[in-house]
């Protein structure tokens, strides 16, 4: 864990969603984070593992199950709802597609002033004003205001989905697949923005990507999901590049060579990802792990500290950081 102040604590988050035949998915199933001030927490895995899920729940655009979402001292979820929505405007949500989450009906001036109007800060010239100020902050010229989304480029529209998240001036951004959507070209510029705005700001961000690179470049630490529940966490680079759990290790092992003289083997992980309707017991990686045996159909691993530097896995079996079993896993899987 970071030893900075807490901006953000999880307790034990879940979340569940009705399916068909009464049946029900727990899409989140006992999530616990932190995130402290300044500080970028990036959280990793499949489609379907449940990060933006949680990411939302956080920014409070889904209603949890049960636990606790800590914001600045405060439980989000106890709250009552005058203080609970002061305390949103803390959290803001910035969407993974900028096409499908500006409205083509309205101008860029109304699409980045609604949160200020939303909270009563409508004020005429001088809501204008402020837009124009976010725009410059995020890149775009004043001649922007009146346009609508539809004229501008994808990268664009993600600026004005970034302006639109500053608004309020928040402490806390939860950034889902921010990039995910744009040309490799404009992704970098993207990155560079938010990384500027942060360090402008003192803002906390929330990363949820699948992009092991964007999450190495962009965040201090990163908790890696795997169906619903925290398998590790740690320093993103250290995680990243020396993991402790056999699915982080698979994860990594997948992504794109930092250089050409790099070699990485691939994992191959046997199998699907089971559905969420019906887990498997014990550890829920277990039907795909190399390092399964009968304890791990039997016990959920819990979060454990491993080593130093605030590493944690939940796993009877974790690769030995010492003895690169990362490499040789491969040949195994």
């Amino acid at each position: 864990m970071s030893d900075s102040q807490p901006i953000l604590e999880v307790h034990d988050l879940e979340v569940r969603f009705r399916a068909s035949r009464g049946r029900v998915v727990r899409a989140v199933d006992g999530v616990s984070l932190r995130v402290g001030e300044n500080e970028a927490l990036g959280i990793i895995g499949e489609s379907g593992c449940g990060k933006t899920t949680t990411g939302k729940t956080i920014a409070q655009l889904e209603k949890p199950a049960a636990g606790r979402i800590v914001f600045r001292g405060e439980d989000l979820v106890t709250a009552s709802r005058a203080r609970r929505r002061e305390l949103r405007r803390g959290i803001q949500f910035v969407f993974q597609d900028p096409q499908s989450s500006l409205n083509p009906r309205m101008t860029i001036q109304e699409i980045i002033a609604e949160p200020l109007r939303a909270f009563g800060e409508w004020r005429g010239a001088a809501s204008r004003d402020r837009v124009v100020e976010l725009l410059d902050q995020v890149g775009l010229a004043p001649a922007a205001l009146n346009r609508y989304p539809h004229e501008f480029s994808g990268g664009q529209r993600q600026r004005i989905g970034i302006a639109r998240g500053l608004a309020l001036d928040p402490d806390l951004l939860v950034l889902d697949e921010p990039v995910s959507a744009l040309d490799v070209s404009i992704q970098a510029q993207i990155l560079n923005l938010l990384m500027d705005l942060r360090s402008e700001r003192s803002l906390g961000f929330v990363m949820i990507s699948h992009d092991l690179e964007v999450i190495r470049h962009v965040t201090d630490r990163v908790a890696v999901m795997y169906l619903g529940v925290i398998v590790e966490e740690g320093p993103a680079s250290e995680v990243l590049e020396n993991p402790a759990h056999p699915y982080t290790a698979a994860l990594a092992s997948a992504a794109p060579p930092a250089g050409p003289d790099e070699r990485r083997e691939r994992i191959i992980l046997a199998g699907d990802v089971p559905s969420p309707l019906n887990p498997p017991s014990g550890c829920r990686f277990r039907t795909r792990c190399w390092r399964a045996d009968a304890v791990c159909a039997e016990r959920r691993p819990e979060l454990e500290s491993i080593g130093t530097g605030g590493r944690s896995v939940a796993c009877f079996h974790p690769l030995d950081l010492r003895a690169g079993q990362v490499a040789a896993a491969g040949a195994r899987a």
